[in-house]
């Protein structure tokens, strides 16, 4: 429902350029418990283009099930780490970095390259990184990166949501959905978040959520019809796919957009061409992978943090697991 945020404990030792400790790593795809164990590895001198931490958190979600189980489409066979996002302290960098030994940053790790951030060291993407604000906590910082700059590809990059306008946030109690919210108000979008329990719509009306709707017991899209006055929404976020994201089609406004962000459902959401002909709306898939232009990269994290040392957007933490949980 919430962030998992995955604490880590280091005592690793360092030599010279080297950097010694533990990761764990998929070394067969299965069940986590069969598919990852606990290695020693060596982290040598960052390259250009990415920094080198010391960990204390990282962030636990979704999609390092899915590298378990041989469903992640982004990497090939094991070995390789999990974690996508990770906070620590900067241990080495490379010349010309944008960051300092010492520096505390969270960011989007290499773990397209094998390297995850669910070790004692990380190495992470300086262009996909930040300084921790001074009042985010390192449980808050662990969790911060993936949804909140995917949520900013989907409703600043690829299917705009502008002030006014209403936004549908499908699993709005996921890290992923939880991220999207906030970043719809804080753009000034109304925000409507569907979720399946009431404990799950308590935590979306905490974290801003104008209206909220139970897709097990309500009928959505009479609920829908009912908020927006029939007008329907602008912008639908999508993360869930299948039935879910379908039905919540069947309500978006003429010249919407649809922003597909995941498959947690198993299924994308099925578009009918004519439909869109005929409804005028607009379907973009959305992978939030570095700009080609770094100033623009840079430029979507600047404003990330700024939105979090406003207050604007925060990391809800859920469960934190120690180091030894990871399985």
């Amino acid at each position: 429902m919430q962030y998992l945020v995955l604490k880590i404990v280091t005592n690793c030792i360092a030599r010279s350029v080297m950097f010694s400790g533990r990761a764990w790593r998929v070394l067969r795809f299965g069940e986590p418990k069969e598919a990852v164990e606990l290695q020693e590895m060596t982290w040598g001198e960052p390259p250009s283009g990415q920094a080198l931490i010391r960990v204390r958190t990282a962030g636990a979600g979704f999609p390092d099930v899915m590298m378990t189980a041989g469903h992640f489409p982004l990497l090939g066979a094991p070995p390789f780490g999990l974690g996508e996002e990770a906070a620590g302290e900067v241990v080495a960098v490379p010349p010309n970095s944008r960051f300092a030994v010492g520096d505390q940053v969270t960011g989007i790790t290499a773990f397209l390259e094998g390297r995850g951030g669910y070790a004692e060291y990380a190495y992470v993407r300086e262009e996909s990184a930040i300084r921790i604000p001074a009042d985010m906590t390192d449980e808050e910082a662990g969790g911060f990166p993936i949804g909140f700059r995917t949520a900013y590809a989907g409703l600043v990059e690829r299917a705009p949501v502008e002030a006014g306008q209403t936004l549908l946030v499908l699993g709005a109690a996921g890290s992923s959905g939880a991220s999207a919210l906030q970043l719809g108000k804080a753009v000034g979008a109304t925000v409507i978040a569907v979720a399946g329990s009431q404990e799950k719509l308590e935590f979306c009306t905490r974290y801003g959520a104008d209206h909220v709707v139970n897709y097990r017991t309500d009928d959505v899209t009479t609920r829908i019809d009912e908020i927006t006055g029939g007008c329907g929404v602008d912008v639908i976020y999508d993360p869930v796919g299948g039935d879910t994201a379908a039905t919540a089609l069947k309500s978006i406004a003429r010249n919407g957009r649809i922003a597909m962000i995941g498959v947690a459902s198993g299924a994308p959401v099925p578009l009918d061409s004519m439909d869109m002909l005929l409804r005028n709306y607009t379907a973009v898939g959305v992978l939030a992978t570095p700009h080609d232009d770094p100033d623009t990269e840079t430029a979507a994290w600047d404003r990330l943090a700024n939105l979090a040392k406003q207050g604007a957007i925060t990391t809800p933490v859920g469960t934190v697991y120690g180091f030894d949980e990871v399985r």
